[in-house]
């Protein structure tokens, strides 16, 4: 059984690209939780909390739940789920698997696969979130669910075949598009003639269809990259930066770099390239971005 492609053929709900990644972080999940205690049994009720704050922080901006992955992602072939009265899901309900004492773990043909061959946990991990985060969250989210990072995967032979190749000059025409400067905040540090922290990040991310394309890139400094993916930053009409009103920090650097950019217009690119296309700010603006934007900076 190829336990990679189901990791990456999960069944998800999908419209127009909206980003729906409740199973992909349960099974993360679930693969940390196997890693520290491969007998366990994940109760519903013991870690509905961890869940919430992981659909929270990595999942889509609108409100949602994780029972609804507890009790479908059965239906991939790789998780089982038992009550108090036996086998089976009691359904999607939060009240139901609560009460029925509910408790998931990785299905047994799964279990017994990574047994036998330790690497697979950690491929497998990698196939979700290459296809469900960008780069730029991958080790804080394998952190979050006590997986270690693969140090280089850039640099590993693709591992479920058909999957889509990233183009690795997008980085250098973003950077040359956008003239070696933060979109953001107009930082451009070197080393000699080396840009230091620099990023080329995706709008609509690629693990979402995001093309390599310079009209669906933006330039911007490690700081301001990790607040774009994580819905923190944006960009609004007329190409100006957005802040979400759920961000809070009392500091002058949090006021300098993050709540002072409300409202700013974007640096660059440079006259003859296209800017951040219209619908990749839409998609973007959907999945990403969290809440409201602030006003303008210099209307508060």
């Amino acid at each position: 059984m190829d336990w990679l492609e189901r990791a990456a053929r999960l069944r998800q709900w999908s419209r127009g690209g909206t980003r729906a990644p409740h199973k992909p972080l349960l099974l993360l999940y679930a693969l940390g939780r196997f890693r520290q205690d491969a007998g366990g049994e994940l109760r519903y009720g013991a870690v509905e909390e961890d869940l919430k704050r992981l659909l929270a922080e990595y999942g889509p901006p609108h409100g949602t739940t994780p029972a609804y992955p507890f009790h479908h992602l059965v239906g991939d072939g790789v998780w089982e789920v038992r009550t108090d009265r036996g086998p089976g899901s009691p359904g999607s309900r939060v009240g139901e698997l609560r009460a029925s004492g509910a408790a998931g773990r990785l299905a047994p043909e799964l279990r017994a696969a990574l047994r036998r061959e330790p690497s697979l946990l950690d491929r497998m991990a990698r196939v979700l979130l290459d296809q469900h985060f960008p780069p730029s969250l991958h080790d804080e989210l394998c952190e979050a669910v006590g997986l270690r990072a693969e140090a280089d995967p850039a640099s590993v032979t693709p591992l479920v075949a058909g999957r889509r190749q990233r183009d690795r000059r997008m980085r250098e025409l973003v950077l040359t598009a956008y003239e070696y400067r933060c979109a953001f905040c107009g930082y451009d540090g070197r080393i000699g003639a080396v840009p230091v922290g620099l990023e080329a990040a995706h709008v609509r991310w690629w693990a979402f269809d995001g093309p390599d394309d310079v009209d669906n890139g933006l330039c911007l400094c490690s700081l301001h990259h990790k607040l774009f993916d994580k819905g923190v930053l944006g960009v609004g009409d007329g190409h100006r930066v957005l802040v979400s009103q759920r961000f809070v920090g009392h500091s002058d650097a949090a006021r300098d770099q993050v709540t002072a950019l409300a409202g700013r217009r974007l640096t660059g690119p440079q006259p003859g390239v296209r800017p951040v296309a219209d619908d990749h700010r839409a998609w973007h603006a959907a999945n990403v971005f969290h809440g409201t934007p602030r006003p303008a900076a210099d209307t508060i």
